[in-house]
């Protein structure tokens, strides 16, 4: 009896380039008006996305499995989410820049409680926030600076 042989599906030719972010978050200018509940969250929604484009570019670079870096970026969609709805619960923190905003998300233990999502789901978001907040904090090495919509903004 012949054996049938069973051909792959995965298309290992279709890897993403090392270092091209476009490949795991296409839809990137999408996310603003994802998470916009209404007009006035569209400015600081486009200033996180602007914040968030270093590290995603960061995670291209980094040598982790495409599977790996779709995930981080999830999360990343996931807490762009979580600070839009922050800000309609809190006024306030309208007034603070959007690089602040996401400095006060992400900690070295993790980041905002993820609504309607499992233990599993929030240690996830946690691991992808940790990488966030190492990216972010100051090192040896120097601070990276997150672009600003204007110069007369803040710089950390």
């Amino acid at each position: 009896m012949l054996a049938k042989v069973k051909t792959s599906r995965i298309n290992r030719n279709a890897t993403p380039a090392r270092g091209d972010a476009s490949a795991y978050c296409g839809d990137l200018d999408r996310w603003p008006r994802s998470w916009m509940g209404s007009e006035k969250d569209l400015p600081p929604s486009e200033a996180l996305v602007v914040c968030f484009r270093p590290f995603i570019e960061h995670l291209a670079s980094s040598g982790l499995s495409p599977r790996t870096i779709r995930r981080h970026v999830d999360h990343l969609w996931l807490l762009g989410g979580e600070i839009i709805r922050d800000l309609n619960y809190h006024p306030s923190l309208r007034k603070k820049a959007a690089e602040e905003l996401l400095r006060h998300a992400v900690y070295d233990d993790g980041g905002p409680l993820v609504h309607n999502g499992s233990e599993e789901d929030q240690r996830s978001f946690d691991a992808t926030c940790r990488k966030l907040h190492r990216f972010l904090t100051p090192s040896q090495r120097g601070a990276r600076q997150l672009p600003t919509n204007s110069p007369d903004e803040a710089r950390f």
